[in-house]
Order: C-alpha cells, then structure tokens, then sequence
C-alpha cells in the first residue's frame, strides 16, 4: 500500500531520519533499510512538526489525538506540542492551548519556538521546556510560521506574510529587532539555517499560490547569509511536507527532503 511521508530530521550524528506518516514517528537509517515505527505512547496522530533536541535525548512532536477546548468551550482535536525522550516514551505537553506547531528547539535546548493561532491569528511563541508559561514574541497581522533558531541563538529566522505575501524574516530571540532578510516576488516558506551558519535553505512556492499546500510545483533555494546571494538547488513537486522541519546533515553539506508523485489508486 502506499503512503505519504514527511518531513525529514536528520539526526545529529548523521546515522539516521525521522518523518512522519500516518500519524507516527518512522525512523530510518542514512544508509538504507527497514523504518521502524518510533514509540510516541498515546500521540498517535503526529503531524509534520517535529525535531531532535540539540543534545539528542529528546523530541519535540506535534500531535492532534488529544482534545483541547476553546475559550467558548468548544471541543476539538487541535495541533498540541509536546516534548518526548528520544528512545521513545510517554509525551510531555508543553502548550496548553491549540493549535501549536512545533518548529525549534534553542541552541542550548532549554527553549522551544512554536506557531500557534491565540484569537484568530498565528504568531510566533517561546515556551521553556522544563515548563511554564508561553511568550507571544510576533504581533504582526497576517500569517507568523516556521520560526527557526540561528546555531548561534542570536536570531530566530520565520516567515511572514505581513507585507502581503510570505518572505523571510528574521529577529532576536525576544522578538526585537524584526527585519526582512530579503525582498522578492515568490512566496518563501520554513529557512532552516545550516549547522555551520553560513546558509538558509528554504521553500519556495509561485506567487500565485497562497498558504503551503501539497501537491505543486516549488523550489529548493539556498543563500549565503554573508552575501545574501540565492541559488537553485533544486525544482520539484511538492511544499507542505517537503521540508517544514530542520533537516541539513550535520556536517552541512546535505539537506534533505521529499518530492511527491502523484500515482493511481
């Protein structure tokens, strides 16, 4: 039978990926094989935000099986983040209200950066990880997603669609000093800085396509972030669940990613 995958991690030590599919955690070794099905305890509904802790004991997963309740008191199934040992185990939640999307962890991995709609509109969130209250640290209108630490911690790079389409943006940690990377007339999605922070690869849609649908025709770029100059790396078919999580080898040489197909039933 087949099935659709997503979002590759790439371990730090280089051995192995973990993705998605349906609603699991697979884990799968650089140099070939079998997957094997990750333990997530009761999160069988994981979705395509997920990532290993930087001192890879831990990982943070995004899961939709739990109920959560709005503040009308409605009852849904919405996207929680929680925080897990990376052996496999019983998850911790770490936000109590829905949806949360997962997207990093800070360097020092005392800290995650997540999405989440409060009110009616996604902004970019802190939490810490031994617990406690949220921070909101974007205000902007519109769409805030895919928030990412530099390897420095000095900057949290996103998407924003606050100019009027998606481009990337960057900040400090506390959410000061926001600023535009660079300016173009694509739609870009999820940067995900190199280990070694020198290079941002990211998502790339036409400008006619609006949000990270699956199925369409999208680029892979890179940029230097010391001269701001951006190549091609790659064209495919596919966007959401091609490349919403970190996935650079740890050496920083490689990324990696999905491209679909679309086949009969």
């Amino acid at each position: 039978m087949r099935s659709r995958f997503e979002a590759p991690n790439w371990a730090h030590d280089g051995s192995y990926f973990l993705f998605n599919r349906n609603g699991h955690i697979e884990k799968l070794p650089v140099a070939g094989g079998q997957p094997e099905i990750l333990n997530t305890g009761f999160a069988d509904k994981v979705n395509n935000d997920h990532g290993i802790s930087p001192d890879s004991t831990q990982l943070a997963i995004s899961d939709n099986s739990q109920e959560t309740k709005s503040a009308s008191g409605e009852v849904s199934h919405e996207s929680l983040v929680y925080v897990m040992p990376l052996a496999g185990g019983t998850p911790r939640r770490m936000t109590q209200q829905g949806p949360s999307y997962w997207h990093a962890w800070s360097p020092d991995g005392k800290t995650l950066a997540f999405v989440g709609e409060r009110n009616g509109d996604f902004d970019i969130y802190t939490v810490p990880v031994s617990g406690g209250d949220e921070t909101r640290i974007t205000t902007a209108k519109g769409l805030d997603d895919g928030p990412e630490y530099s390897p420095d911690g000095q900057y949290i790079y996103l998407n924003s669609e606050r100019t009027g389409h998606m481009q990337i943006w960057r900040m400090h940690p506390d959410g000061s000093g926001q600023e535009q990377v660079f300016s173009d007339d694509y739609n870009n999605w999820f940067p995900h800085i190199s280990p070694d922070g020198k290079w941002m690869v990211f998502l790339t849609y036409e400008k006619d396509v609006s949000g990270h649908p699956e199925n369409k025709d999208v680029m892979l770029r890179l940029m230097s972030l010391e001269d701001k100059k951006i190549t091609v790396l790659t064209k495919l078919f596919g966007g959401q669940g091609t490349m919403n999580v970190p996935s650079w080898s740890p050496d920083s040489k490689s990324v990696a990613f999905v491209s679909y197909q679309m086949v009969g039933e």
